[in-house]
């Protein structure tokens, strides 16, 4: 089944989707968050079941040494949320530079400034998926 990786921000979530077989990550979307924390949370909940989806995999921030900080308290605090709205197996991946490297490939693809901040989130869920898939 598909697997949804999540990198989430406090304003941005990037969303990858992977094919039906669990082998490639593509990006889906950068859902922007609302202040309706529930409503999010649904909304994430639901893409699982409209892609029928079996697994979250939630970007890991950990610090560079490989500790947890505060950070990765409120990735965990959000996917305890998460699990009260859908019973999906929800997965931590280490995203240690995901963003940077998804933000190096953009530049490199020659994308401009106001485009990127558009779909760095959606390539860095990208980047945190395939790792994940490529350990499975």
């Amino acid at each position: 089944m598909r697997k949804i990786a999540l990198d989430i921000g406090t304003v941005r979530i990037g969303i990858a989707t992977s094919d039906p077989m669990g082998i490639i990550a593509s990006g889906y979307e950068t859902f922007v968050r609302t202040k309706d924390y529930e409503s999010d949370l649904k909304n994430i909940a639901r893409l699982a079941e409209e892609k029928q989806a079996d697994t979250f995999v939630l970007g890991l921030p950990l610090n560079m040494d490989g500790t947890e900080g505060e950070k990765v308290r409120e990735i965990r605090a959000f996917a305890d949320d998460l699990s009260k709205y859908t019973d999906k197996k929800i997965v931590f991946q280490d995203e240690r530079l995901s963003t940077v490297s998804a933000e190096k490939a953009l530049i490199e693809s020659g994308m401009r400034r106001e485009k990127r901040k558009k779909v760095v989130d959606k390539v860095a869920a990208t980047i945190i998926l395939q790792s994940y898939l490529n350990r499975y």
